[in-house]
């Protein structure tokens, strides 16, 4: 008998996550000369000169166990949040934060709840466990906290908003995301996905580690895949009162980040200027995109993150022919939202030339 028919059905049920589709492959497939990956929201400027440096220096103890604990590195981070290493859980990428929080908390008699165009992980880390999956319906194509308070049951366990939100760009400011958190039930986790927090405007900017203290059911994650520019190194972390770290901590693979990405961590945390650059590479990138968009006519939704999300009516077709043309892009037909693709931001040239497919694609 085959093996996997005894396997539970919400895991032979369950859609795996697409990633985007790799530079490579594209160039393989079409035999384009240089193809431009504007997919997976990843920064377009690399990664902090410093980094380099830590990485060649934790490559000659590669033949040695990383430190479990990561010590070093939750030792940096402790001091830019002000909290205490107990409060700190280091993942394989923010998606670890989220897959752990969902082992702790779920199980087949818990239900969790997400809102409608949020981070296709939150479903899938949800039924991996068995759990109930809610829905709760976007307003203006972001999360609702009236909707999402009203969809939380007497056997919720956790709740996920993503601030700001993928793929659609949106943003709750810290005023709205307080008030969500006085009014949800004490024994629901909230688990505050922070991925893109580092491209908020100043005026956006709030620190959600000040609440750990009033709010021991939150969760904060964040990562180093984005802004810092380590995607390929999968290094993230969770911010959480000390009983909610220790939970995760108990399900979390031994040695989950290598000394490699925590040494690339460390020297990112470092580079303040590389992360202003950043910034400040990606605001004009938006500003480049909306001009684009706007001059051939398109709706788009403005962006608290490092994308933006854009209508094209045939969003599959116009993908494809995109990819003929060596651009990469993000479909969203997973999201519901087959009309619409995701672009990230790149430096000028690369969103130029996206600009420029873009115009023949249409």
């Amino acid at each position: 008998m085959d093996p996997t028919a005894f396997a539970p059905g919400y895991v032979r049920a369950i859609s795996p996550y697409q990633p985007g589709k790799p530079v490579s492959e594209l160039e393989r497939e079409l035999g384009i000369v240089r193809a431009v990956k504007l997919a997976s929201n990843e920064n377009p400027l690399g990664a902090s000169p410093g980094v380099g440096d830590a990485v060649r220096q934790a490559l000659q103890e590669v033949s040695r166990y990383p430190d479990g604990n990561g010590y070093g590195l939750k030792q940096k981070i402790a001091e830019r949040h002000n909290v205490n290493l107990d409060q700190i859980v280091l993942g394989n990428g923010s998606n670890d934060l989220l897959d752990l929080a969902a082992r702790a908390f779920l199980g087949p008699d818990a239900s969790a709840v997400y809102a409608q165009y949020s981070f296709a992980v939150y479903p899938l880390v949800t039924q991996a466990t068995g759990a109930f999956g809610i829905v709760a319906p976007a307003i203006d194509f972001g999360h609702d906290p009236k909707a999402m308070l009203s969809s939380v049951r007497s056997d919720t366990r956790v709740v996920f908003i993503a601030n700001p939100n993928n793929p659609t760009g949106t943003f709750l400011d810290s005023g709205i995301l307080l008030s969500f958190l006085h009014r949800l039930p004490q024994d629901v986790l909230l688990v505050l996905d922070e991925a893109y927090t580092e491209y908020l405007p100043p005026g956006s900017r709030y620190d959600s580690s000040r609440w750990l203290d009033e709010f021991p059911n939150l969760l904060i994650t964040r990562t180093f895949s984005k802004a810092y520019g380590l995607a390929g190194l999968r290094v993230g972390y969770g911010l959480a009162h000390p009983n909610v770290a220790d939970l995760l901590n108990r399900v979390r693979q031994p040695f989950n980040v290598s000394a490699v990405a925590q040494a690339a961590a460390i020297a990112a945390l470092d580079d303040k200027e590389f992360l202003e650059l950043s910034y400040t590479v990606n605001r004009a990138g938006l500003a480049q995109l909306y001009a684009g968009f706007r001059t051939m006519g398109l709706e788009f939704l403005p962006s608290y993150g490092n994308f933006v999300l854009f209508k094209v009516h045939e969003g599959t077709a116009v993908y494809e022919r995109l990819l003929r043309l060596g651009v990469i892009v993000r479909p969203v037909n997973n999201y519901g939202l087959p009309e619409w693709l995701r672009v990230s931001v790149g430096i000028g040239d690369e969103n130029e030339l996206f600009l420029h497919a873009l115009a023949k694609s249409l």
